[in-house]
């Protein structure tokens, strides 16, 4: 996502360097030698300029946003070596959708915590990497407190195929950003039944779709964000493009099929493949046991019972018999 995001920057006329840290050393020759991304569809622009680990000096100079596109497991490390490594980091924008494992902590925390300053601006929304990277169109939601911090950075990524709105409902955009993959993983459970029992599940799908939109809701509001996100880019948007393509669906169908959670994730690990949603729905589970606030989510917790469990993959059906 981060190369993807560097070249929609890039072809939308701002001068941008893709810095690969310590950690993307596995795609950086394929990056300089090939000008592609390995994972994804198109080649890199000519204006793009690549750097390896050894070059952050030389890819902050006369920096003004830092899009940090590490998933949420490497937020803080990435943010750590960007801090080290520079006089000052300017304003953040933060890719990752998740919470950091082990503190619950949403990204714009743990940026915050690392960088030294609170100019943090988090992003939601449809914008599955590959066709951002074709140029095909997208939109998003940028979030901060205050607002006009993320006013500010805006301009640099709206195109006529980049859509971009932005609130001051951090809150709201990361929770959304959590409980969407968990509904994606359910949907592609379903397509995986669907597949190996020959059939649709179209109807069973759409009931389902809309009950994890109802629980995400409730989540969110729960949490001290608004609703009206959830009804946005951020959830609705975001929930809906996940649950058709990318990895967590992916992740679900495999799952879906037959497959043992923890064998399907290790599988999709060894391909590069993040899959957030597997943590997410860890993170869903604790947020429930400790907020006797957040009411009962009969979808999300069935895929929490699948994954971590042991229960099959036909229950999450179940759901619909409540």
């Amino acid at each position: 996502m981060g190369t993807a995001m560097a070249m929609h920057l890039s072809r939308a006329g701002n001068d941008v360097t893709l810095w690969a840290s310590p950690f993307d050393e596995r795609v950086l020759p394929a990056l300089r030698n090939d000008r592609r991304h390995p994972a994804l569809p198109d080649h890199l622009p000519d204006a793009l300029v690549v750097r390896g680990p050894d070059e952050l000096e030389e890819a902050a100079r006369d920096l003004d946003i830092a899009v940090m596109g590490a998933h949420s497991g490497g937020a803080r490390s990435l943010g750590r070596i960007v801090a080290d490594g520079m006089d000052e980091v300017p304003t953040v924008v933060a890719l990752a959708k998740g919470l950091e494992r082990g503190t619950g902590k949403r990204m714009s925390q743990v940026y915050a915590e690392e960088v030294g300053h609170g100019r943090i601006v988090s992003m939601g929304g449809p914008a599955l990497a590959p066709e951002l990277a074709q140029d095909l169109p997208a939109a998003s939601v940028l979030a901060s407190d205050p607002r006009e911090t993320a006013e500010t950075v805006a301009g640099a990524f709206r195109t006529t195929q980049f859509h971009v709105e932005v609130t001051d409902d951090v809150i709201g955009v990361e929770f959304c950003t959590v409980g969407k993959n968990v509904a994606a993983i359910g949907m592609g459970i379903i397509d995986g039944l669907a597949r190996v029992r020959g059939l649709e599940y179209r109807n069973a799908k759409a009931a389902l779709f809309t009950q994890a939109f109802h629980e995400l809701t409730a989540l969110v509001e729960a949490l001290g964000g608004r609703p009206e996100t959830v009804m946005g880019l951020a959830g609705l948007g975001d929930t809906l493009v996940t649950s058709l393509g990318g990895r967590n669906r992916l992740f679900g169908e495999v799952v879906g099929e037959g497959t043992e959670p923890q064998v399907a994730l290790d599988h999709l690990a060894a391909e590069g493949m993040t899959v957030e949603g597997w943590e997410s729905a860890e993170d869903i589970g604790r947020i429930a046991r400790e907020n006797a606030h957040v009411r009962e989510m009969p979808y999300l917790d069935q895929v929490h019972r699948i994954l971590f469990e042991g229960a099959p993959a036909a229950s999450l059906l179940d759901v619909l018999k409540g």
